[in-house]
């Protein structure tokens, strides 16, 4: 029974915990993203977009058991911006992300700000934020509609306003027809638009998305990446996305940081992070990148297998580093480099090819020729030296 001697209905959000629902008006309970009635009214949404940015001051955090998830970390995201942390398990976003939304605190003397407003020490459901999960988090039994205006039930908004907002977040998220159906008869795709269409109905300041994407298929992935680009350009809406993904991560972001074991290697626009990487690990973990080793002999770095002439800012390198794109397959002795194919692979918009030069170091190409390659055969490589990447010791 509930506090006021009403039946309660048991269910769970579809991959979320277990939740209990009042069979009368709502008690405030919700999802983790809304877990408490929060006191903060949404604004209708043909109001004035209030993003909000987002300021982190020597934010860190330190589990109980002594493990370092998260290293002090300043950072300051513009109000409208989208910035998406990118890195491999382990490595912190989530942390981040968690300390953001209000989930989490941050070690002693850590301050989250959301414009000019200390909410370090606010509860998530006292800073107006929405947030999207991978696993969707709905609630089974109830229909499309009721799960996109959820947010403003436990806020205390009256019916039609709920209505009203839920149309036009149905529209908005190309799901028109759909409010009266249950989640559970929703594709994949669309389950994770009522996700996104209820975290935008409550009007947050910021928009939290811990890889929302992961669980659909990469052709689904693709064209709701696009989505998501559009409609939080067309809002204007302060947004921290939170990915492994790195062509998510490219797309999506203004900026992109990278993280690894609880720093940020490098935050930058998405062509800076990937055509001038500050560190070895992003070098590495942003696409794929080819690296040579040799002896220095004036300008030029020379190995088995060509020679190549280095920037002049390359004072002490021994080494180079190339995208694949960034190559160019020539004729035997035509190029910088000289070796042979050791493998082909046609992917449809262009062919990798992977090159064994002398010395044991293989490089791969990428080129949109429409020609066959034998194994074993010779090849010449030319690199454009405006693209090698240099990193210094």
């Amino acid at each position: 029974m509930s506090a006021k001697g009403r039946p309660e209905r048991e269910f769970r959000p579809l991959g979320g915990s277990e939740v209990r629902e009042p069979a009368g008006p709502p008690q405030g309970q919700t999802p983790e993203c809304e877990a408490r009635t929060s006191s903060v009214k949404p604004r209708a949404w043909g109001d004035h977009n209030d993003a909000a940015s987002v300021r982190l001051a020597h934010c860190a955090k330190t589990f109980p058991d002594g493990t370092r998830a998260l290293l002090p970390l300043d950072l300051e995201i513009q109000a409208g911006e989208t910035v998406v942390f990118l890195g491999p398990s382990g490595c912190g976003k989530t942390t981040l992300l968690r300390i953001i939304a209000g989930l989490a605190q941050p070690d002693a003397g850590g301050r989250v700000f959301f414009g000019d407003d200390d909410v370090t020490a606010r509860p998530i459901e006292r800073r107006n934020v929405g947030m999207v999960f991978q696993s969707y988090a709905l609630f089974p039994n109830m229909t499309v509609a009721e799960n996109i205006a959820y947010g403003l039930r436990v806020r205390g908004i009256r019916a039609d306003e709920r209505r009203q907002q839920s149309a036009r977040l149905l529209d908005m998220m190309r799901l028109a027809g759909l409010g009266d159906r249950r989640v559970d008869q929703l594709s994949g795709g669309q389950r994770q638009r009522v996700a996104l269409a209820r975290a935008l109905a409550v009007r947050p300041r910021v928009l939290l998305l811990d890889e929302p994407l992961t669980a659909l298929d990469a052709k689904l992935r693709e064209s709701l990446r696009v989505g998501i680009d559009r409609l939080l350009r067309s809002l204007g809406i302060t947004a921290v996305y939170v990915t492994h993904d790195q062509a998510e991560a490219m797309a999506l972001g203004d900026r992109v940081a990278v993280m690894s074991h609880g720093r940020v290697e490098q935050i930058g626009a998405p062509q800076d992070i990937y055509y001038r990487p500050a560190s070895a690990f992003v070098a590495d973990f942003i696409g794929t990148m080819n690296r040579v080793s040799g002896e220095r002999d004036g300008p030029s770095l020379r190995f088995p297998g060509g020679t190549l002439r280095l920037p002049d800012h390359a004072v002490a390198a021994d080494h180079a580093m190339f995208r694949p794109q960034d190559a160019r397959i020539v004729e035997p002795g035509a190029g910088a480099l000289t070796g042979r194919v050791a493998a082909a692979f046609f992917l449809g918009s262009m062919t990798r090819v992977v090159v064994d030069l002398p010395g044991e170091q293989t490089i791969v190409v990428d080129t949109v020729e429409r020609r066959s390659f034998v194994n074993g055969d010779a090849i010449g490589v030319d690199i454009d030296p405006d693209a090698l990447v240099i990193l210094e010791s």
